[in-house]
């Protein structure tokens, strides 16, 4: 216990007789410290393309009444009693149906428009950029190094600390 308290106490004498003042040294060299950044962006277009769609027909139900009336009669022309009649209904349906496809066959329209599409690319953009200075320099005969955020010109100014060796 005695050991840590003298012990405490010779530090205390000694921080004491410190002495602290603000020289002046000289740069011997500040070299810049260089980092290389990306600074990436977007570059947008816009690209027309092509699009192509079907529309589809109003209905007409023109050819099936006219396929209809047609197979109607063409199916009367054929067979005896009830058969003429079973015939002449079969032959309608089957002309209605031909009908309504030969009349509504072709009449879609294709139209091709133009669309717009946006594309996108990330393009890099390098820069260079100084960081800060590596400097050197001298005071009382004794090379320092260390590291600034600025360049200090021909001298620099520095912290002196002085305590009493034990």
């Amino acid at each position: 216990m005695n050991t840590l308290l003298s012990s405490f106490l010779a530090l205390l004498g000694a921080a004491t007789n410190a002495y602290a003042f603000e020289g002046v040294a000289r740069v011997v060299n500040a070299m810049p410290v260089v980092e290389t950044v990306n600074r990436p962006s977007q570059n947008c277009w816009t690209e027309y393309q092509p699009s192509t769609r079907y529309n589809p027909p109003e209905h007409s139900y023109g050819g099936a009444v006219v396929g209809g009336i047609a197979g109607g009669l063409l199916g009367s022309r054929f067979g005896e009693g009830n058969g003429r009649v079973a015939s002449a209904a079969v032959r309608a349906a089957v002309g209605a149906i031909t009908g309504d496809r030969l009349d509504n066959r072709d009449r879609g329209e294709t139209t091709t428009t133009q669309v717009p599409v946006r594309r996108c690319t990330s393009v890099d953009h390098y820069e260079t950029r100084t960081s800060g200075y590596r400097v050197t320099y001298e005071y009382e005969g004794r090379q320092f190094q260390t590291t600034l955020p600025y360049d200090p010109g021909p001298q620099l100014h520095v912290n002196v600390s002085v305590t009493p060796r034990q």
